[in-house]
């Protein structure tokens, strides 16, 4: 008879859970070798030629795209959500004026729960009306919400949304209190839909752990929002802007990049979890930026940014290592006028979308998350009364 082993069997441990599948989807798709996203089954780049932030939005919450009618009553919903409650906006005034856009965020997402309370015992399926009046809520608040905090840390008033512009429009103009040429408004409503959803992100795993506890859907979003705001997630376009500036010129970025390679660190911007060549995200951006540079003209950040990409590929690309999505969006934003800080709530003005299908998704067939450990401490240690201790 074969000796049978007593080793005991160690569980699988990944850390950061990496590779690891922890839900069935059908919300979006990458493929990382290839460098090609889908939403729904749809190419990144055909909803960036010829679709809308709204038509996304819908398509990513309900599974398929809105016929003439259901896109126009969605629309004109969320047009008419954008406001939000004045206690809201008192709460805001009580904030330090050294408070982080994301913190001011993810603060007042959270108590729009008690202003639009949600049904506290979900043990049933939720009706369809309840889930759009929720998902219509908190699309249409967060720019302002956003944009609100923005005017009102530097002491001016908030700008109130207006309801005959498009969702992008109107995010603009009640960040700068200008209404936004053609080009512009483009540019904003591209960059919302290409940031709207990617798959099983930190952010939206955050959410739905939390929404597996059948937490109501403002605390799940708070909870996205949060995760959102690391520098090793939504922060990282900051980080870019940061590091560009730091290099200063073209002429510096050689020297930069290889003193960053002989020392073995991390260049911001630069690789991906999942994609192993360049992220279809940041070439959308980056043919936005020169869009908007054939209007405004150019600037050495941009020029910084794609020289230190093309210097890259030799080493860092033939890795598998190449520019990821907050590579050229901060460049981008600033173009347009829209402070640092604000870079990673207009990413989450956008992802509320993506979250808000994963939710969706989560609800209808939930359990709880409740992943294991690897315990490496030790057993059977006596309790030593205090006045016995070292």
């Amino acid at each position: 008879m074969p000796e049978q082993s007593t080793k005991k069997q160690i569980p699988c441990y990944a850390p950061g859970l990496a590779g690891i599948p922890v839900a069935e989807s059908s919300v979006s798709f990458v493929d990382g070798q290839r460098g090609h996203l889908e939403y729904r089954g749809i190419d990144i780049e055909a909803l960036a030629e010829k679709s809308s932030f709204e038509e996304v939005s819908y398509l990513l919450i309900y599974g398929r795209l809105p016929t003439v009618q259901e896109l126009s009553h969605f629309d004109d919903e969320l047009r008419h959500h954008r406001r939000v409650k004045f206690r809201i906006r008192d709460m805001m005034k009580c904030f330090p004026e050294s408070a982080h856009p994301m913190d001011s965020l993810q603060a007042t997402v959270a108590a729009l729960g008690m202003f639009y309370p949600f049904p506290k015992n979900l043990s049933g399926t939720l009706d369809e009306a309840t889930i759009y009046q929720v998902c219509i809520k908190l699309i249409a608040k967060m720019p302002t919400l956003v944009a609100a905090h923005a005017r009102m840390r530097h002491g001016d008033d908030p700008i109130p949304p207006r309801d005959d512009i498009s969702h992008a429009a109107n995010f603009y103009y009640m960040l700068t209190g200008e209404e936004p040429d053609a080009l512009t408004e483009r540019i904003i409503d591209v960059a919302l839909i290409v940031h709207a959803e990617h798959t099983m992100n930190a952010s939206t795993f955050s959410a739905l752990v939390t929404a597996s506890t059948l937490a109501d859907p403002y605390t799940s979003i708070s909870a996205a929002i949060g995760t959102l705001s690391g520098s090793l997630h939504g922060g990282a376009n900051e980080d870019v802007l940061m590091m560009l500036d730091e290099i200063g010129s073209v002429e510096r970025a050689e020297s930069y990049l290889n003193k960053k390679l002989s020392k073995k660190e991390k260049i911001s911007g630069l690789g991906h979890r999942v994609y192993k060549t360049k992220d279809p995200r940041a070439t959308l951006l980056q043919q936005l930026y020169v869009q908007l540079t054939e209007k405004k003209g150019s600037d050495p950040t941009y020029e910084i940014a794609s020289h230190i990409e093309e210097l890259s590929k030799s080493t860092l690309g033939a890795k598998g290592v190449c520019p990821n999505v907050d590579f050229y969006s901060g460049i981008v934003y600033r173009k347009l006028g829209i402070p640092t800080d604000l870079f990673t709530p207009v990413f989450a003005v956008s992802r509320v979308a993506g979250w808000l299908a994963h939710w969706k998704e989560q609800l209808s067939h939930n359990r709880i998350y409740r992943p294991n450990q690897i315990y490496q401490g030790e057993h059977g240690l006596h309790y030593t009364p205090i006045e016995e201790r070292d």
